[in-house]
């Protein structure tokens, strides 16, 4: 079963603040993210995708 992240934990593995996650998701720039009700949800393969891909796109760049 997949385990997914709330914005406040995806924040905490980034190490931004949960605003700057927010935007993220505001202009596509996050994980891939979907909402249940009101709530955003992560899945934690996707945030773990955008991490290695951040990584990649910084050791190459």
């Amino acid at each position: 079963m997949t385990k997914y992240m709330t914005t406040a934990e995806v924040a905490e593995v980034s190490r931004a603040p949960i605003e700057t996650v927010r935007y993220w998701r505001h202009i596509g720039k996050g994980p891939k993210s979907f909402k249940v009700g009101r709530r955003v949800l992560y899945a934690v393969d996707d945030v773990e995708a955008w991490l290695d891909a951040a990584r990649q796109t910084s050791i190459t760049a």
